[in-house]
């Protein structure tokens, strides 16, 4: 597995803002400049931050994540190419930081507010786990709301020259994704559109620092590092404690 590369000084600052702008705008305009709202009538939680939000059980090593997706999807209303992706990066991240006890609920939970799990307007997740079409945010351009990032990848990712967009599933930034940007599907490519590499990249996004996502301030840490926004993480707090809470459902059934 390759190394991450440490963030220190300007490089830091640089992806703290890339990641911040890009979940903001993402988030609060979408692709429309409407909210994805999934139809499953998710509200932010009412909730302190530095609130515990539910984990859930660990994955067990050697599961079999497509039988244990299957099993899953009808219980929390996600599909399961996405719930595979979550449980792949989980079980990735905690074999490389046991410490952050990172869950596939807070993935989850992540995903649903940027993208719908990769279904966000006329966009449908393939069983590549790529999105159809591409899942790509508005151009920074220093428009009403937005702050301007000029191009910083040539277009490679985001297919705009002129100016950086958040893209995939996850919605990475062209600069973040040069830092975190993660192989999840072993095919050699990091690829943001693709949901296994969005997912692990994501988790070593939430686990940086030192951070414990199972204790109420580390996850409140790296969630709010995607989006300096308390209704941000509220929205995402809800999500991943619905998820935890059908998964126990369902394992207790």
């Amino acid at each position: 597995m390759t190394r991450r590369r440490s963030l220190a000084g300007p490089l830091a600052a640089l992806v703290a803002f890339g990641v911040v702008l890009a979940f903001l705008v993402a988030v609060v305009r979408g692709l429309d400049g409407q909210r994805p709202t999934g139809g499953d009538g998710l509200t932010a939680a009412d909730v302190d931050r530095d609130t515990p939000v539910a984990q859930g059980d660990p994955l067990p090593e050697g599961v079999d994540l497509d039988t244990w997706a299957e099993a899953a999807a009808p219980g929390t209303g996600v599909p399961a190419r996405a719930l595979r992706a979550y449980g792949g990066a989980e079980l990735a991240q905690r074999a490389e930081t046991p410490g952050c006890r990172l869950s596939w609920t807070t993935l989850a939970g992540i995903a649903r507010v940027e993208s719908d799990h990769g279904g966000l307007g006329r966009s449908q997740l393939g069983d590549d786990g790529r999105p159809e079409p591409r899942i790509v945010g508005v151009p920074l351009d220093g428009s009403s709301g937005v702050r301007e990032i000029l191009d910083t990848d040539g277009g490679a990712l985001d297919g705009d020259t002129t100016y950086d967009r958040a893209v995939g599933p996850l919605q990475f930034l062209p600069t973040t994704w040069e830092v975190y940007g993660a192989d999840g599907d072993g095919d050699g490519v990091r690829d943001p559109h693709q949901i296994d590499d969005a997912a692990r990249g994501a988790a070593a996004y939430l686990c940086a620092e030192g951070r414990d996502t199972a204790d109420g301030t580390g996850w409140w840490d790296g969630v709010l590092a995607y989006n300096r926004s308390g209704e941000y993480a509220r929205l995402v707090w809800a999500a991943a404690d619905r998820y935890a809470g059908a998964a126990q459902a369902s394992n207790s059934d």
